[in-house]
């Protein structure tokens, strides 16, 4: 068994970035990837189930959902495998903390912005020569002018990111390093040993867990294996399929 626990379990990602105690940790990181005029201080947590405005409609379950002190709000999702329709799900979440701004009464539609964040364990980036771990994207129109500054969406294709301890330039290269290697580390890295990471460590250490916290995390660990086993066979099933395609032609 690891040191540490796997962040992209729904477990681990919530006990590093999900809990009251652990906040810090989540503003370090999404400051890493906010633009200045963004960047926060405090984050409040807010319920992750959204409903629906009718019965008909589907509600939405975020893993993490937050505000600033200045009203932007933000999702931040940990994706374990790959989906159909993922970029649509990803539009479909975030109509939920828009509609949100909604006021009952007066209202000139004035909005603050709302960004997706998605850790993603897989690529999405079909075509090899356009591939990239950081994916940003925004409403632009057709002469690549900024439409709106109200809906951003980043996405982190964590199988791109290849650096290594001594290739790191910069406290998010520190942060993605460490949410990928987690797993993997029996002790902190000299690059990493700073208060910052020392606290994430503290709380990712498996022997700080208490007994029903371990097993929690044992259940959850076994689905994020039968998850990844289950899409990792069904790519290499597609795979022999375009193989034998490819026979026949």
């Amino acid at each position: 068994m690891s040191k540490y626990l796997n962040p992209y379990t729904d477990f681990g990602f919530k006990k590093l970035f999900g809990e009251e105690g652990s906040k810090d940790l989540l503003v370090d990181f999404l400051n890493q990837l906010l633009p200045a005029h963004h960047r926060i201080a405090h984050l409040q947590f807010r319920n992750t189930e959204r409903l629906p405005d009718t019965p008909q409609e589907r509600k939405a379950i975020f893993d993490i959902f937050c505000t600033s002190h200045g009203g932007e709000r933000f999702i931040v999702e940990m994706q374990k495998a790959k989906l159909h329709f993922f970029k649509d799900r990803s539009l479909f979440y975030v109509t939920f903390p828009i509609r949100d701004q909604a006021q009952k009464g007066g209202w000139s539609f004035l909005l603050t912005p709302v960004y997706f964040i998605a850790i993603l364990d897989f690529e999405y980036d079909e075509a090899e020569e356009k591939r990239r771990f950081l994916r940003e994207v925004a409403l632009r129109d057709q002469d690549g002018e900024l439409f709106s500054d109200k809906l951003h969406f980043k996405f982190l294709q964590m199988p791109l990111f290849h650096k290594q301890e001594h290739e790191l330039e910069s406290h998010f290269d520190k942060w993605v390093y460490f949410l990928k290697n987690l797993q993997n580390f029996d002790h902190i890295p000299g690059i990493l040993d700073e208060p910052i990471f020392q606290k994430a460590f503290q709380i990712a250490e498996l022997a700080n867990f208490s007994s029903d916290q371990y097993m929690d995390y044992e259940k959850n660990l076994l689905d994020y294996w039968t998850t990844k086993a289950a899409f990792d066979t069904a790519r290499e099933e597609g795979r022999e399929e375009g193989r034998e395609e490819g026979i026949k032609e």
